[in-house]
């Protein structure tokens, strides 16, 4: 969910004018609205010093009537960091959807932050660059910047007396294929290391796939993610290169899926596959099939199952740690 008052996929269809009555955006917002003050207060950290890797960033014309909680032309990616009150040791780094084409900070990012901060999770939300605006090798540009969120976040932990090695992901929608591709992929070269901060294990402890993509391929894929990460006519092994559930190995961490049976915009085969491929694989998985909710929820309202999911997780993730250790 976008909003508040949206799910993701209306307002992702009112954003790009695809809604009976909508008027199609002309042009670029001159001042659009602020995001939203808990966003602009959360101290952030950039990913990288001086350019990213690859360059030929490019901004992109963004609708006039494009909420403030939609990111994008993302110059400048990085960490949004938002503390607990009392800190329970464990860190999630958390990675918004919006179909690789923005960032939806509201309910994929503000108000999970304020959930998992209640209880006890140190948060860090990922603000990635998206690969459409102009960036060189763009299917490999979201996991630069998650494989680089990652090793900063676990370095921040040793750093703030947290446990460096309780970090989980978690990721919404082409935010959850994100996140399904820094588990399976945390090794893969993606960029040539800088500093100390790269030779960190980017492997993330667990992982919590939230209505995801999963494949980068029809019938189930979402359109318009795969096309913008790997362009309009990506071959057969680039799609295959980033399709997470063919990439499980015994080193996958556990994962946590959810899904509802409803999701008209991203399908619930996508969890199916990745649950049946960890199954493989011998890794442990724990999913949650919504008979409703629809795409986009976020944290859920609590009149519907899928409002109670972030304690659910918790409960999962706190025995995946306990395991561990």
């Amino acid at each position: 969910m976008a909003t508040r008052s949206l799910p993701l996929r209306a307002a992702l269809l009112l954003s790009l004018g695809l809604l009976p009555g909508a008027v199609p955006a002309q042009g670029v917002v001159a001042e659009r609205p602020a995001p939203p003050a808990a966003w602009t207060a959360a101290p952030f950290v950039p990913l990288w010093t001086g350019t990213p890797p690859g360059g030929g960033f490019r901004p992109v014309k963004v609708p006039a009537d494009s909420p403030a909680t939609f990111l994008r032309n993302i110059d400048r990616p990085g960490l949004r960091v938002f503390r607990p009150a009392r800190a329970n040791g464990a860190s999630v780094l958390v990675i918004p959807g919006g179909a690789y084409d923005f960032l939806s900070i509201g309910n994929e990012g503000v108000d999970i932050s304020g959930r998992l901060n209640a209880l006890g999770y140190t948060v860090y939300v990922l603000v990635y660059r998206l690969p459409g605006e102009g960036w060189a090798n763009r299917s490999d540009v979201p996991l630069q910047d998650a494989q680089r969120g990652l090793r900063m976040v676990r370095a921040a932990a040793g750093k703030d007396g947290l446990d460096p090695h309780r970090v989980a992901v978690l990721g919404f929608s082409a935010g959850g294929h994100l996140a399904a591709t820094l588990e399976t992929d945390f090794a893969q070269p993606v960029y040539p290391p800088r500093d100390a901060t790269d030779r960190i294990d980017a492997r993330p402890d667990a992982a919590a796939l939230i209505y995801p993509v999963i494949a980068a391929a029809p019938p189930f894929t979402h359109g318009l993610s795969a096309e913008r990460l790997l362009g309009p006519k990506p071959d057969a092994a680039l799609v295959a290169r980033r399709s997470p559930a063919d990439h499980v190995t015994a080193t996958t961490p556990p994962t946590f899926l959810l899904h509802a049976m409803d999701d008209g915009a991203v399908v619930p085969d996508n969890s199916l596959a990745m649950m049946a491929a960890l199954r493989r694989a011998g890794r442990p998985v724990e999913a949650h099939f919504l008979a409703e909710g629809g795409h986009g929820f976020g944290v859920g309202s609590s009149t519907l199952p899928a409002g109670h999911w972030v304690e659910t997780f918790d409960r999962w993730l706190q025995r995946e740690f306990a395991k561990a250790n």
